[in-house]
């Protein structure tokens, strides 16, 4: 017998992140919401229009998060690491790595866009 999951399935998964309401860049990978916020370099805001659905690869769903331009720096660090928090809930959702870039603070830094993906069950 196959393995198939239903698209919603996926897509119910993937809409955990949608409440993020900040996209946060820092050095190091965070080990929870607290010390991710405590190690941001830079913040951009982030609201549900910021996350489409989509068609992955092959049978698999893709959230996508938008692009983020002239973001304030607040500290100065090395980049390595991209966050989405929920600062109302206090959770840190997701964390990802990025290409180590300095940041100096009272400067500015874009956020390429990127997505989280979910392959379909093999």
């Amino acid at each position: 017998m196959g393995k198939w999951v239903a698209g919603d399935v996926l897509d119910a998964a993937l809409q955990t992140l949608a409440p993020a309401a900040a996209m946060i860049a820092m050095a190091g990978q965070p080990v929870d919401f607290a010390a991710a916020m405590s190690g941001r370099l830079a913040e951009a805001a982030m609201a549900p229009p910021d996350f489409s659905l989509g068609a992955g690869a092959g049978d698999g769903r893709r959230i996508g998060v938008a692009t983020k331009s002239g973001v304030a720096v607040t500290a100065d660090g090395v980049a390595d690491h991209i966050a989405l928090v929920d600062t109302g809930g206090e959770r840190l959702l997701y964390v990802t790595t990025c290409p180590p870039r300095p940041l100096a603070a009272g400067g500015s830094v874009s956020f390429d866009a990127w997505h989280v993906e979910i392959g379909a069950p093999a």
